[in-house]
């Protein structure tokens, strides 16, 4: 059963992400050549809690080489293969490069 905290907090998540406002966790990993995004967060603190088990899960599937930067954006892509040639084609926004 969702609380009314619960639905507002997810209102609030979704709004915040339109505007590329809202917190996500970029990790990259060298092998495979690969960038995921988590999210969407409200609070930069929000997505570096959940930064563990992301990590987890990764190495846990072999990932190495992982680097995790947290940061507002508006992935359109969770995740990109540079592997398979995608990394040229990422559609990621910066949240205050003014292109929407």
């Amino acid at each position: 059963m969702t609380t009314i905290w619960q639905n507002l907090k997810e209102t609030a998540i979704n709004t915040f992400n339109s505007f590329g406002l809202a917190w996500w966790v970029e990790i990259t990993t060298q092998n495979p050549r690969c960038t995921y995004y988590f999210g969407p967060f409200l609070s930069s603190a929000e997505a570096k809690l959940a930064i563990k088990g992301y990590v987890e899960d990764l190495e846990n599937e072999g990932a190495q080489g992982i680097c995790v930067n947290v940061k507002r954006c508006k992935p359109e892509n969770l995740t990109i293969a540079d592997d398979l040639g995608e990394r040229f084609d990422r559609k990621v926004k910066p949240a205050f490069s003014g292109q929407m």
